[in-house]
């Protein structure tokens, strides 16, 4: 902790007076960003990240839903990035959606009366989820892009989660290996940017992390046959860091009437930035989804 009077400062060694950042229940300072539209936004969007990365990694996607009144929002989650905290480490998963549900709090009172969507990525899929079946109950509209609602069956087996759960008791900062890049997209130039962005997380996964997402997955397995707000998933067959299963499950089983569930023949897990055409075409098909969900202009 740094002295009394002393700035805070990123990890990174940026004073946070310097940065757009929220502080959560804990003290802990997260960098924020904001892509904002140029007329009156129509609606709010929060972008959920993520495990590993950050929320600047969402340009490409958040600049051009700007160009239709949305407002995005986002922020480092604690340990990631440009945020406090012990990188890709955390003692609660609750902690994710609480600081998620704060943001949201503050951004809805700064524009009150406006649809609130949601985006979320992978890990930030699970927190958006976990999210909205706690938060608003107005909210507009959920989407997921390959989601993390189950373990991959391959890493998950059941005799590897008892093996984990040993070890989390005896050794839980052991580390589980690090995220394979080469699965995250087809498109090499977007893997090699994963690979040299320093915001990214290139360490080990720990053995408590890797529970905490086990805990996160069996809870939204129970929540999702409770879910009714409307959500959109879309899901990569080729994807081997987030099991497909899971959107297929979440699509079987919610109580939502309004609810899609999008596959893309050979693509990997980040589609937004996959090869071009799977890129181009995930983008056009949120911004469809959300658009076809926003109240009609006033006249």
């Amino acid at each position: 902790m740094p002295e009394p009077g002393t700035p805070r400062r990123s990890p990174q060694g940026t004073p946070y007076d310097d940065l757009p950042h929220i502080v959560n229940a804990d003290g802990q300072h997260l960098f924020c960003r904001y892509w904002e539209p140029d007329v009156s936004p129509r609606a709010l969007v929060f972008v959920a990240h993520g495990a590993g990365e950050h929320c600047g990694a969402y340009n490409d996607l958040a600049q051009p839903l700007t160009r239709h009144s949305l407002l995005l929002f986002a922020h480092d989650h604690v340990g990631h990035g440009q945020s406090e905290g012990e990188r890709l480490n955390i003692k609660d998963f609750q902690i994710f959606i609480r600081d998620s549900l704060q943001h949201i709090s503050i951004m809805r009172e700064r524009h009150p009366n406006l649809p609130l969507f949601i985006i979320g990525h992978s890990m930030g899929g699970a927190i958006s989820i976990l999210t909205a079946c706690e938060g608003p109950q107005d909210l507009a509209g959920v989407a997921l892009i390959a989601p993390m609602v189950q373990m991959n069956p391959e890493s998950a087996t059941p005799f590897k989660v008892f093996l984990a759960k040993m070890l989390n008791h005896m050794m839980p900062r052991l580390s589980l290996g690090t995220i394979q890049s080469k699965w995250v997209s087809r498109d090499p130039k977007q893997v090699e940017a994963y690979d040299a962005d320093e915001l990214n997380y290139h360490g080990g996964m720990r053995v408590s992390f890797g529970m905490q997402l086990i805990e996160a997955s069996n809870h939204i397995k129970r929540l999702i046959p409770d879910i009714t707000w409307p959500f959109l998933l879309l899901h990569g067959d080729a994807d081997k860091l987030c099991d497909i299963g899971g959107s297929q499950l979440m699509y079987d089983q919610a109580k939502s009437s309004d609810k899609t569930l999008k596959i893309y023949d050979g693509a990997y897990h980040a589609l937004h930035h996959d090869l071009p055409d799977t890129a181009e075409a995930t983008l056009k098909e949120l911004t469809g989804w959300i658009l076809e969900r926003l109240p009609a202009p006033s006249v």
